[in-house]
């Protein structure tokens, strides 16, 4: 079994009223996982410019799996049959991910999350459509991606399209393929492909909650 995870009197955090700020360095450091965050977030890039199994698919574990907050889990074979389907680089020619905040995560040492905040111009056919593309610049909210490798570097999972806040952007708060979809017109009739809108039951207990209050 694995080591029981450091205390955090034993790496130098700080307990607070809310919670503990963690020594992210401090536990990294005490992880047995064989590749190093450094080496992590290298091979987390190399895999990124070949888009993510997309170009080469040697980068994907056999048993790589796709996770999104609505889509998935996906099989390998089933990842990247829906990527190529897709095709977001023929809708959107300028198609950029705008990928920050690279890190490995301290709880789980082989995992490399990240943000992005993609961006493009829909001049092009989107996902076979015939219709004309309408020319719309579109800006996504930000949203956390993550990719877990094994021990031998290679992909055992993905996730993204989690939006963090949905107030940004131009495509009511949706993210990835959805966010794209819903931008240029063509947003699937189902309520995971429309923006956020509160049910009966939640907007009912809010306005029995507001008749307490007052």
């Amino acid at each position: 079994p694995p080591p029981p995870p450091p205390q955090p009197s034993m790496l130098g955090e700080e307990r607070m009223s809310f919670g503990t700020i963690l020594n992210e360095e401090a536990r990294l450091r005490a992880s047995s996982f064989p590749i190093s965050p450094p080496e992590l977030i290298y091979r987390f890039k190399e895999c990124f410019r070949r888009e993510l199994g997309l170009v080469n698919e040697a980068d994907l574990a056999d048993d790589f799996e796709f996770c999104g907050p609505v889509v998935g889990p996906l099989g390998k074979g089933e990842y990247l049959t829906a990527l190529r389907s897709f095709d977001l680089k023929s809708a959107f020619p300028d198609l950029d991910g705008q990928v920050y905040n690279i890190h490995v995560d301290p709880f789980e040492p082989n995992r490399v999350w990240y943000t992005s905040r993609p961006v493009g111009t829909h001049t092009g056919p989107l996902m076979g459509s015939k219709k004309t593309p309408t020319g719309r610049r579109l800006e996504q909210p930000p949203q956390m991606g993550s990719v877990t490798f094994n021990e031998q570097g290679k992909i055992t999972q993905i996730t993204g399209g989690y939006v963090m806040d949905r107030r940004v952007g131009n495509t009511g708060g949706l993210g990835a393929v959805f966010g794209f979809l819903y931008g240029v017109g063509q947003a699937l009739p189902i309520p995971e492909c429309q923006p956020y809108k509160k049910s009966f039951r939640f907007r009912l207990i809010n306005f029995l909650a507001s008749l307490r209050s007052n």
